[in-house]
């Protein structure tokens, strides 16, 4: 007698799974992960073509809603993750008004329900003293060590308050540079390497060695610039993230301040040192920092606002470069698929029974430049234009069709996470 399926769906392809492309039937029921098999049965499959990945997460976006959606909003910007292969987002707090305390992170969280195309979690702000007020959803807590958009400096913190932001059971995102050091600049603006040399590595080193001391379980540097400033710590206590910006671009070729992001894009020789970090698997996570603004902000070097758009395009850049054999294919899952849900607690990035059916395909003969009259952000402009990518074709999220022969299902929205109780990695 056939055992009886309890999938609803079954997806057929070769998925990558534990470190290799398999030809596989994936039962999904309720969103779910409920069956891998080698063999057919009578139940609905849905063919994959192509090589099959898990969703990928971006841990670090700036979707500007509410307050600032001339710039983005999570609408579109939840739809450019998709067509990047991103099925999950994590929303960082420094909004027009940044979220602080429960109240206005339930704002914000109803202010966005609906309206999101993938799954997508928000962060609370530490100002330097809310930790009681911190919303017990949140998926971490951002603390800006210096001053930046919507959001003051808190760079010294008491070890009284330590314990009560380690209590919380969340992960720390700390945005690493010096608020003290940052101060001390006083340099004209004259192009981009005077942008890195105004916010200069030092800054980020002394950021880097003051969060290595601080006594909280669960940290994440984020947004790396200078891979130095890490390699001269002893006993590391924190996880590190980098972007495709500090791996790919140097200030000496950026020729507008489309590149101006804080911390800065470095020059050549840091770039290279980055990349070479990323490459011998000595980053633990690949985020975009997607931040938006308009042309108008982006105006006149020395008054651009610093930002620059990336969740549609951190994951094709990454796949070109493993077409090109430059990029190992185990790096990029690790960073952009696997470890960022890991350190969250979250059941996604695996094919494995009990995580979530979210998958994107590629081609991967299908290499073409980025165009910014095809990107998907409302401000689409970046420095990556005419790049090397590989786009997706295809995104499962939760076991349901976001995107087919890259045009979007448009009745298809993701859902909230709440992050309660991250398990411990």
């Amino acid at each position: 007698m056939a055992k009886e399926s309890y999938s609803d769906i079954y997806f057929h392809g070769k998925f990558y799974r534990k470190g290799i492309f398999d030809d596989l039937y994936i039962g999904v029921s309720n969103g779910k992960i409920s069956e891998i098999s080698k063999f057919r049965n009578n139940a609905k499959v849905v063919e994959l073509e192509n090589a099959v990945f898990p969703g990928s997460t971006d841990m670090h976006v700036h979707f500007r809603d509410p307050g600032e959606t001339e710039k983005e909003d999570f609408t579109t910007g939840s739809i450019s993750a998709i067509f990047g292969g991103t099925t999950t987002v994590f929303d960082m707090p420094n909004n027009m008004i940044p979220i602080v305390d429960y109240e206005v992170y339930e704002s914000k969280r109803n202010a966005l329900k609906g309206r999101s195309f993938c799954d997508y979690g928000l962060y609370s702000m530490f100002n330097g003293g809310n930790e009681t007020v911190i919303h017990e959803e949140s998926v971490g807590v951002k603390i800006y060590m210096g001053e930046s958009t919507n959001a003051k400096g808190v760079e010294n913190i008491d070890e009284k308050i330590q314990s009560s932001l380690d209590n919380l059971g969340k992960n720390i995102v700390f945005h690493g540079e010096s608020g003290e050091c940052l101060k001390k600049s006083n340099v004209a603006l004259n192009n981009m390497c005077d942008h890195s040399i105004s916010r200069n590595t030092e800054c980020e080193r002394i950021a880097v060695d003051k969060l290595n001391k601080f006594r909280i379980s669960r940290k994440i540097m984020a947004h790396l610039s200078d891979f130095n400033n890490v390699e001269l710590i002893k006993n590391q206590t924190f996880k590190t993230e980098i972007l495709p910006q500090h791996m790919l671009l140097s200030c000496e070729k950026l020729e507008n301040s489309w590149g101006k992001v804080n911390p800065p894009i470095r020059d050549e020789k840091i770039r290279e040192k980055n990349f070479q970090a990323y490459l011998d698997g000595k980053i633990d996570v690949l985020s975009s920092d997607h931040a938006p603004h308009t042309e108008r902000d982006k105006g006149e070097l020395k008054y651009a606002k610093s930002g620059m758009i990336g969740v549609e395009t951190r994951v094709p850049l990454i796949l070109a470069l493993i077409r090109k054999k430059i990029v190992p294919l185990s790096i990029f899952v690790k960073t952009a698929i696997e470890t960022p849900p890991l350190l969250f607690g979250i059941k996604k990035g695996l094919i494995e029974k009990g995580y979530q059916a979210d998958f994107f395909t590629v081609d991967f003969s299908s290499i073409q430049r980025i165009s910014e009259e095809k990107l998907h952000s409302k401000n689409p402009f970046t420095p990556f234009h005419g790049f090397e990518a590989i786009f997706p074709k295809d995104v499962i999220l939760g076991g349901e069709i976001a995107l087919q022969g890259r045009e979007l299902i448009e009745d298809h929205f993701g859902k909230y996470i709440p992050l309660k109780k991250p398990e411990v990695v």
